[in-house]
């Protein structure tokens, strides 16, 4: 069985930076197209960015050249940099996991899901 878990969600200001990591574990991680979503309150659970297990990466246009999704097949880990982050930015993130090579911005593609770590920003 597949697990994903987010950490390195918290609250920071306007302007600031996060990293958030997803580690996983019972998987072949190396062999997974991963992404990152995200649900503020009272919305649907949306892109922000995904790469594929050649390292091809891609983004949300509300996030492109703010945000940088990376991954380290060795310690079986995604990670997502925040930067310039805007209460926009305020939302649950999501890391899935997806065994096939599927519209990576479509929920639907990943298997398996993290429980979900809370980013807040305030202005």
């Amino acid at each position: 069985q597949v697990h994903l878990v987010e950490s390195g969600g918290g609250v920071v200001q306007a302007g600031g930076s996060l990293r958030l990591s997803c580690t996983t574990s019972g998987g072949a991680f190396s062999t997974y197209d991963m992404g990152w979503f995200r649900q503020g309150s009272g919305k649907e659970r949306d892109f922000v960015a995904a790469i594929r297990y050649q390292e091809n990466a891609y983004y949300a246009d509300s996030v492109k050249a703010r945000f940088t999704i990376s991954r380290d097949n060795a310690k079986n880990t995604m990670y997502l940099q925040m930067g310039n982050q805007s209460p926009d930015d305020t939302a649950v993130y999501y890391c899935a996991g997806a065994t096939y090579s599927g519209e990576l911005f479509n929920t639907e593609t990943y298997a398996f899901w993290g429980q979900g770590s809370q980013v807040s920003v305030s202005s």
